[in-house]
């Protein structure tokens, strides 16, 4: 038997690792990698490295790649070979053009934005998805399935327009078993951990020595550690927290995991490390209300997601259904053109 060729795109370490879990449920399958990758003007914006901000460029290709070849993962950069029978995805909002004849799947990779202005003018406007970030997850409508981590999450995406019918409900791989971190070590305990974010790294705008002067606040006596995301230019940033936080310890390139399990409180804004920890018992601060968060805390399987979302590529596989995605391709003309309809009438009645 002809065995089935499936491409796994990666981005981040958290994305590609995730691909990576689900690659390894499809034994039956002849699997590729690639880093997240764009066509046309975006494609060559990352050749000019315009994108290195990105998960098509800069570290977050570096380590993708170090990671397909540290693993002896078969390359296909770019999906060259263009001969696929199934191509999956943690992230919608650039699709390369040469994929979308192909059935696919989407993976949800964790959190996601929440919707701000730079949402609602993408939508009125049918901008590129990439505008509005990660809000703007799962409304391309160019794939078969939406793998996602809870009930909590597909009421989310329906709200924001994704088709319910293209949902599934599996869990999402290394956000299905947070028991197993429990008992991690770390040199410090009972502390309160600030977990920033890439918010300026990019293009968007926020005032950090507020976020810091606030977890001085909560932490009151407690000794704050401070763990930078990995897309923040490390020099730079804890320069900044040491303005501001002078005694803070500051960590980057650490695995976070071990910190959340032997912190006090998480402060945050909307990161997946909240999952976790709300997991785990822990206080949490962030820009979501914790009651939300518990909603939408992805499913605990004991780490079975990636098997689930396998499943639901070999029945994916085994359909001889044809792949007819142009009525929702559409969907954002239709969006714009019943906006401006809907805003000329509210000026016609004003007049």
């Amino acid at each position: 038997m002809i065995r089935p060729k499936v491409l796994f795109i990666g981005g981040s370490l958290n994305q590609t690792t995730m691909m990576h879990k689900i690659a390894r449920e499809l034994p039956e399958c002849d699997v590729y990698f690639t880093p997240y990758y764009a066509s046309g003007p975006l494609w060559l914006m990352t050749k000019l490295k315009m994108l290195e901000f990105t998960i098509m460029g800069g570290e977050f290709k570096r380590k993708t790649l170090h990671y397909i070849k540290s693993n002896n993962l078969k390359l296909d950069y770019e999906g060259k070979n263009d001969n696929y029978d199934l191509v999956f995805t943690c992230q919608d909002l650039i699709i390369p053009r040469k994929i979308k004849k192909f059935k696919t799947i989407l993976v949800q990779e964790g959190m996601v934005d929440p919707p701000d202005w730079r949402y609602h003018v993408t939508r009125f406007f049918g901008l590129g998805r990439w505008c509005a970030s990660t809000s703007m997850t799962g409304l391309s409508h160019q794939y078969d399935y939406f793998c996602v981590a809870s009930e909590g999450f597909k009421e989310l995406f329906i709200h924001r327009g994704v088709n319910p019918g293209k949902i599934r409900v599996t869990g999402i791989p290394n956000f299905d078993n947070f028991e197993k971190i429990k008992n991690l070590e770390f040199e410090h305990k009972n502390f309160v951990l600030v977990a920033t974010s890439d918010i300026r790294e990019t293009t968007k705008l926020e005032n950090r020595k507020k976020f810091l002067l606030n977890a001085k606040k909560i932490a009151g006596d407690k000794k704050i550690i401070v763990k930078l995301h990995p897309n923040e230019i490390a020099e730079k940033r804890t320069a900044e927290v040491k303005k501001y936080l002078p005694d803070t310890l500051v960590y980057q390139d650490v695995n976070i995991e071990p910190m959340i399990a032997n912190c006090d409180a998480l402060v945050t804004r909307f990161s997946s490390t909240i999952f976790p920890a709300i997991s785990l018992g822990k206080e949490v601060y962030s820009n979501i209300d914790t009651e939300e968060i518990k909603k939408l805390n992805p499913i605990q399987n004991n780490g079975t997601s990636a098997k689930e979302i396998a499943k639901v590529a070999r029945e994916l596989l085994a359909s001889t259904e044809p792949i007819n995605r142009a009525k929702e391709k559409n969907k954002y003309f239709e969006d714009l053109k019943a906006n401006i309809k809907q805003l000329l009438k509210r000026k016609l009645a004003l007049k």
